[in-house]
């Protein structure tokens, strides 16, 4: 499991169809490609996933078919997170389904003690002894010490996917909660992937994957090497798509990657509120930026 975290690990999309329901088949062929790709670890339920926007249900499905096309290919890494009873049956569902890891997503209610962030985490580490447990860390007032009184308490729990936008407090942070304890994940995927290695970090979350596999495998590569020449040239390549992404507060995270595979032909632009699709006159931006990439 902690080999798997130290990967590209790929936040698939969720496509829909014309009637707004998760659209299994395209999205069967999406995953397959990621494994033909060379992707080894896949999180059905991210946030590029949607999962804020799908219901109990479809996260369900999106699991089991995640499980069901990664077979002995990858290991699943499957979302959960809301409220402690939601989070604890969809971590025992990913279970009984085959997967090997849950990702926590970052709690949602306005009021978050540390104390508190350790007691939600363990509530669910416990429920799935079975399983790794990643927390999704978003909160920049979270310290290192909380991390690592939760790995003392939760042996199951073996990484975390770190998102905060500061590479110094990653690195602060990491050593504080156990540089050698966890694995780290960049969460903030290829664009602070290069600055989040020199700090610690072993593997990368990334959207852009489901658009390019080969683009972020190969930065992956290049980061594994020491080669951070070649990993910067990968970042210049896909710095203006990431920063689309990211403009707005993310506003069309993943607007935009759908955007692109639409634009490939490999499933529907659509996306669920609060989210929207680009308009018309943005459409063909995403599609050249694509162009040439080794998809």
């Amino acid at each position: 499991m902690r080999d798997a975290l130290a990967d590209v690990v790929a936040i698939p999309v969720t496509p829909f169809t014309a009637e707004d329901t998760v659209d299994t088949d395209a999205h069967r062929a999406l995953l397959r490609r990621l494994l033909d790709g060379g992707v080894r670890t896949l999180t059905p339920n991210g946030n590029t996933g949607e999962f804020y926007a799908l219901s109990p249900e479809e996260r369900r499905t999106v699991t089991e078919l995640t499980v069901e096309e990664a077979g002995g290919r990858a290991v699943v890494l499957a979302g959960v997170g809301l409220e402690v009873p939601t989070a604890v049956a969809a971590a025992r569902h990913a279970r009984d389904a085959g997967a090997g890891m849950v990702m926590v997503h970052q709690p949602v209610h306005p009021y978050v003690s540390q104390g508190g962030w350790i007691d939600y985490h363990r509530s669910i580490a416990e429920a799935v002894p079975e399983l790794g447990v990643v927390p999704y860390i978003r909160n920049p007032l979270l310290g290192g010490e909380t991390l690592a009184a939760l790995g003392e308490l939760c042996p199951n729990v073996i990484g975390a996917k770190y998102a905060v936008a500061d590479a110094a407090r990653f690195a602060a942070f990491a050593r504080d909660a156990g540089l050698e304890r966890f694995v780290w994940v960049a969460g903030l995927a290829e664009l602070y992937a290069p600055s989040y290695f020199a700090g610690g970090a072993t593997g990368f979350t990334s959207g852009l994957v489901n658009v390019a596999p080969g683009v972020s495998l190969g930065m992956l590569e290049a980061l594994r090497a020491g080669d951070y020449a070649a990993a910067m040239k990968v970042w210049e390549q896909i710095r203006p798509f990431e920063e689309l992404r990211a403009a707005r507060q993310s506003a069309d995270n993943v607007t935009v990657v759908k955007e692109a595979l639409a634009a490939l032909g490999l499933c529907r632009r659509a996306i669920r509120p609060p989210s929207r699709e680009l308009p018309e006159e943005q459409r063909s931006a995403v599609a050249a930026l694509v162009t040439g990439w080794a998809i």
